[in-house]
């Protein structure tokens, strides 16, 4: 079980992609776009890794912010090695540093991952100088973790990430998740992100952050068809008009995106988005409909 954390958009999420080698974790260039901690599982000959994707550390504005931050610190208690993830090619962060004194207490082993080794900027020498002086303030004797330049969108030093893990990895008798499948995430939740996620690349400003998507119903047909009801939740009677789009464009240009990587992923004939948009105000701090979005247990 490895925990993937660190700051929002640092690329954990394309990186745990790239390692498992399908796409269980929706991307994007916007922040806080993850927002459930997915369970992404790879198998192969060496054995089975299990990656915890965590939403990213950042500011909490709302109760939303508050349960994706605590998903975010928790991750390492279920977890059997630590892997921090760093923009390589962005200054340090208050963020990045708050990973680092969280694995300089950490009891079990931890893995810096210095993501987007390709970028002009990237810059490793920031980082480990930032790492010296938190360990020397914060524990001196802490262990020196192992340091990995990559590019999650690459590819470049993933397989030598994934060696070291696999290094790590103790025996067992049996694995813990059978060997064909990728996620343990829920089917709703998993559309609902999709659904999201082809949003978020058409809207802008605040509208991402306060969009949330629940699958109603899946109705399946004889020949291999998905009929999906959705509900998109926003905040403001104003951010209805920009989800809709003029004309309904952007509904339509969502279930272009969508429908086909939905089919694709569950290996259906068809698929059908039947989305409707509702105004929710503060949909974020209500304790039943983050239940229902699966953001609170």
């Amino acid at each position: 079980m490895v925990a993937v954390v660190g700051r929002t958009n640092a690329g954990k999420s394309t990186l745990v992609n790239r390692l498992v080698g399908e796409k269980v974790s929706i991307v994007s260039g916007m922040e806080q776009t993850t927002r459930n901690r997915i369970r992404a599982i790879l198998t192969e000959p060496r054995g089975q890794l299990v990656f915890l994707d965590t939403p990213g550390a950042h500011k909490a504005e709302n109760e939303l912010g508050t349960l994706m931050n605590r998903m975010a610190r928790g991750a390492g208690r279920d977890a059997d090695a630590l892997l921090v993830v760093f923009d390589g090619a962005a200054p340090v962060r208050m963020e990045d540093e708050g990973w680092m004194a969280r694995a300089a207490f950490s009891d079990i082993p931890v893995l810096f991952a210095l993501n987007k080794a390709d970028a002009p900027r990237f810059d490793p020498a920031r980082f480990r100088e930032a790492w010296a002086r938190i360990r020397a303030e914060k524990r001196p004797d802490a262990p020196e973790p192992a340091w990995h330049a990559l590019s999650a969108e690459t590819g470049q030093g993933c397989d030598a990430l994934l060696g070291a893990l696999f290094a790590l990895a103790n025996p067992c008798e049996a694995l813990p998740f059978p060997e064909d499948i990728v996620s343990d995430f829920p089917r709703k939740l998993a559309i609902a992100d999709i659904i999201r996620e082809k949003l978020i690349a058409r809207l802008f400003q605040e509208v991402p952050h306060q969009l949330g998507v629940r699958v109603e119903r899946i109705d399946e047909t004889p020949d291999g068809a998905w009929e999906i009801q959705a509900t998109i939740l926003v905040n403001r009677a104003s951010q209805k008009g920009m989800v809709i789009g003029t004309k309904g464009r952007t509904l339509r240009a969502m279930r272009r995106a969508a429908e086909p990587e939905i089919a694709e992923a569950y290996g259906l004939s068809a698929c059908k988005i039947l989305p409707f948009v509702r105004v929710e105000p503060k949909w974020f701090r209500n304790h039943f409909i983050l239940r229902e979005l699966g953001y609170k247990e």
